[in-house]
């Protein structure tokens, strides 16, 4: 935690999240009547909502884009004394950095022949009344021929086409040149705005704009479908996870779905093996033999050893031997057994296809284990999503109206939604981590399954909470609550504090690579048999220190004097205080 006064101690998790109810909402001597927490909700969601918004990111609209852009090219158009399209043209080059056009600019004239900006015309306009267009080759009036800054003659009609033809091709139009043959001068946005119908003007203007965000190193687009946002990525903070505003959460090295706390490497890796053949390969492999005749795999789907490949093949063989049935009878063991696989089993003979077709059916087993509960969490997830759309739009006006209190004060429901959602993709993420964990640290596996399974208990207890015990609440059918709304508010957001402080330990350490657990640390197998103290008994110190809290009996710090740990929510007190700090419970 970051201080000492946010620390808990005197119960460990696993104790705090098997208790009762009951137990949890307070004795008979509590009085929630008179809560100092429930009149200064306001100010706790103030004060979560100022936390929330120190980030490293700024989420840009089509707005902001707009106007920054166009700052930048004023900018660079008022340093440099050039046109407008000339400064947008340098900035498109050096991916709108306005650092690298000043550097580029003072450093020779390279950069204006590499982007095609001419000192002057190439080509000198004769003074005559008409001008041969030389695509159509036709004569025009001196007022419809036009010509970027080299002075290459061309109708407007000519030059329409080719500018519908480049920007209906793609982004590429924004690096439009002269349609003379051999010559680099660049086709500004002026001559786009001129001649251009209105459709294709649209179009190019959407390329600029969203090469504002593609071409620049620190922004992006969220990858949320259909989602219209940019990203703008400062660093410095601790990780690159992206809320973005339409509420996709994204990781902004990689823009994969946010995944902290397993690294983006790990995530690529889990998201090819989900998609993969191997997996595939691994269950024919498990489940299946190759016809002894064709080689194609077969699966047994039928009790008896008796297997008939199918048409054209339509070999018949004994599953367990892949002999042809016509060699087997009641003499090698019948429809269910084939004495003859038995015998050569024990010579060997199906040893190495064994072990093959047994690991992988190991490895097979392993992924679906992981798999499985990674899924159960994002499924999970997703519910949750839409339990909290509905929990904003229907139920808390529901709940304003039983309860006489004002949706303000039952924002603490929605924190709890959304801290249920969050830690549901944490959840999520660290059977990922668990996967690719290695097998023979087994001291880093245990303790990690242990924490692991600390953090899922806690979270199905809060999930609960909001979910079964809430409902009660929202009930037409006139049957009374078991308790009362104080009571659940105080419990809800107890378990919504301990769980989140819990989570947020529990990414660091594993971020760190559970750096905790080391030859000399709280899983050392060989220190534990000297010492007589299992892994179950570290982890739940080392459990203790994730959430705060001190497992009672393995610290000294349960003793002491100058602290004094909350019944109801566990937060540890200085002596002095009569009441918690945090649900303001009477010592």
């Amino acid at each position: 935690m970051d201080s000492e006064d946010d620390m808990h101690d005197a119960k460990s998790l696993e104790d705090f999240y098997s208790s009762d109810a009951d137990d949890y909402c307070g004795s008979d001597d509590l009085d929630v009547g008179e809560y100092e927490f429930m009149e200064d909700a306001d100010n706790d969601s103030d004060v979560i909502a100022a936390h929330r918004h120190q980030k490293n990111y700024t989420i840009l609209t089509e707005l902001d884009i707009q106007q920054r852009q166009e700052e930048d090219i004023s900018r660079v158009s008022t340093v440099l004394s050039i046109p407008r399209d000339d400064a947008v043209i340098l900035l498109r080059h050096c991916n709108w950095n306005i650092n690298k056009v000043h550097d580029a600019w003072f450093d020779g004239e390279e950069v204006q022949k590499i982007v095609g900006l001419l000192e002057g015309p190439a080509v000198q306009y004769p003074d005559v009344r008409e001008l041969t267009c030389v695509i159509c080759f036709e004569s025009h009036p001196h007022d419809k021929i036009y010509s970027a800054a080299c002075g290459h003659p061309f109708c407007s009609t000519c030059w329409a086409g080719y500018i519908s033809t480049s920007i209906n091709d793609g982004p590429g139009c924004l690096s439009l040149r002269c349609p003379a043959p051999s010559c680099c001068a660049a086709v500004g946005q002026s001559m786009i705005d001129l001649l251009a119908p209105a459709d294709d003007k649209k179009k190019y203007f959407q390329y600029l704009l969203r090469s504002y965000i593609e071409d620049n190193r620190i922004t992006k687009w969220c990858p949320a479908p259909g989602c219209e946002y940019a990203v703008e990525f400062a660093g410095g903070g601790e990780g690159y996870d992206v809320s973005c505003l339409c509420s996709f959460h994204f990781c902004w090295n990689c823009t994969e779905e946010a995944h902290r706390p397993v690294d983006c490497d790990t995530v690529k890796k889990w998201i090819i093996k989900n998609s993969a053949e191997s997996e595939n390969m691994n269950w024919i492999l498990a489940n299946s033999k190759p016809c002894p005749k064709c080689k194609r795999p077969i699966e047994k789907n039928h009790g008896c050893m008796h297997m008939t490949c199918t048409p054209p093949c339509k070999f018949e063989f004994c599953w367990l031997c892949l002999g042809a049935w016509s060699d087997h009878g009641a003499r090698t063991g019948g429809f269910y057994a084939c004495n003859r696989y038995e015998a050569a089993k024990q010579d060997g003979a199906y040893d190495e296809a064994e072990r093959r077709r047994e690991m992988a059916k190991n490895l097979l087993k392993r992924y679906t284990h992981y798999y499985e509960r990674w899924a159960s969490n994002q499924s999970s997830r997703q519910k949750a999503l839409a339990d909290l759309q509905k929990m904003q739009t229907v139920h808390l006006l529901k709940l304003s109206y039983t309860q006489c209190e004002p949706e303000s004060q039952l924002k603490f429901i929605i924190e709890a939604w959304k801290q249920i959602i969050e830690c549901r993709r944490v959840l999520k993420w660290t059977y990922a981590y668990g996967y690719y964990l290695p097998d023979h640290e087994h001291a880093k596996k245990r303790f990690f399954e242990y924490v692991q399974g600390e953090a899922e208990s806690g979270l199905e207890k809060l999930h609960q909470c909001a979910e079964k015990e809430l409902h009660q609440f929202l009930r037409d059918d006139g049957v009374a609550p078991s308790g009362s709304f104080n009571d659940f508010r105080s419990k809800l957001a107890g378990l919504t504090s301990v769980t989140k402080n819990y989570f947020d330990n529990l990414v660091k350490a594993l971020e760190n690579g559970l750096s905790e657990v080391d030859p000399g640390g709280v899983c050392n197998q060989a220190e534990s048999s000297k010492d007589g103290e299992d892994i179950t008994t570290r982890s739940k110190t080392w459990s203790g220190r994730l959430n705060g809290t001190a497992p009672a009996g393995l610290t000294s710090q349960s003793d002491d004097s100058s602290q004094w740990s909350c019944n109801l929510c566990t937060f540890v007190n200085a002596s002095s205080s009569s009441a918690c700090q945090v649900c303001q419970t009477p010592r």
